[in-house]
């Protein structure tokens, strides 16, 4: 079942397509990453799927309802944290937490909410006192008040300091675990690598790759091996067909796809050297790389 489907999606500003045909599904109770270079129509798409911005053209169904037809039933359903939370600075941390709670019929109680965020100490601060980190925090407590079946997390974690981001990791793992539905964006790669089932990458407002991040990893269309010690690889290249890059004096990678007999010529060619292969794996070297190479200016935009 699929918390998310959108088929054809397209917005345009004037001349620009901000989002140029996007397909996307993401199953109920998973957490899915889109990620995407500064204009590549992430903003854009998560907004219409929160009902808060018109479509162009394109069906969308959340939870099963339209958000342009019917986005009050949608955002009684649904969580929203922004990266610019949009908080009254002059209020306080608890005085926040008690509007929220006001506008759910069964809301999460304030105190366990302020305890589940790290937040319990500064419930009588004034939200323009509080860092960038506990701000963040304090919009995810607001996110999660109205028991939302799906959350809509911005660059959850920006400005958090790495206990507070993993604390943070916990709370969405946990959040998975209850059954509910994630979709985040964020500039960390690791945050996406550790906590989607499914990532996304966008740019010029199209669905270039999609996958768990261990294929997108491995569909990176490279070998790369590391030796004990330096070694000669111009015998390597001629029994390949192909040329082998160095990346430094004892790692290398070879673009050609992972199969097994290019994976057994590698590990025959290690033998008769009488060099031992410390690492031989497929794939890019994690979720980062495989980001550069599909979003970089030179790439086709073909989908991978």
């Amino acid at each position: 079942m699929n918390a998310i489907e959108v088929e054809g999606l397209r917005k345009e500003y004037g001349p620009v397509a901000a989002i140029d045909g996007l397909d996307l599904r993401v199953e109920a109770g998973t957490t899915y990453a889109l990620l995407g270079p500064n204009g590549a129509g992430k903003t854009t798409t998560i907004e219409v799927l929160e009902g808060l911005r018109d479509r162009d053209a394109g069906t969308v169904s959340v939870l099963g309802i339209d958000p342009a037809i019917d986005p009050v039933g949608l955002h009684r359903r649904v969580g929203v944290m922004l990266q610019e939370g949009g908080l009254p600075p002059g209020a306080k941390v608890g005085e926040v937490l008690a509007m929220f709670t006001a506008f759910h019929t069964d809301p999460v109680d304030a105190t366990d909410l302020l305890a589940l965020v790290g937040l319990s100490e500064a419930r009588r601060t004034l939200v323009r006192r509080l860092s960038g980190g506990q701000r963040q925090r304090l919009s995810l407590a607001v996110a999660l008040v109205g028991r939302p079946e799906l959350v809509f997390l911005d660059e959850p974690t920006a400005g958090m300091d790495p206990v507070a981001r993993r604390a943070t990791w916990g709370i969405i793992q946990r959040l998975n675990h209850e059954g509910v539905t994630v979709v985040l964006t964020t500039h960390y790669l690791e945050e996406a690598e550790h906590l989607a089932d499914r990532v996304g990458i966008v740019a010029h407002g199209r669905l270039l790759a999609e996958g768990t991040p261990t294929e997108l990893v491995a569909a990176s269309g490279k070998v790369r091996f590391t030796t004990e010690r330096p070694v000669e690889t111009s015998g390597l290249a001629d029994l390949l067909g192909a040329a082998v890059a160095t990346v430094d004096e004892r790692s290398f990678e070879v673009d050609l796809e992972a199969t097994p007999g290019v994976m057994a010529t590698i590990a025959r060619w290690a033998e008769v050297a009488g060099v031992l292969l410390t690492e031989l794996r497929a794939g890019a070297a994690g979720l980062e790389e495989v980001f550069i190479a599909v979003t970089s200016p030179d790439q086709d935009g073909d989908a991978v």
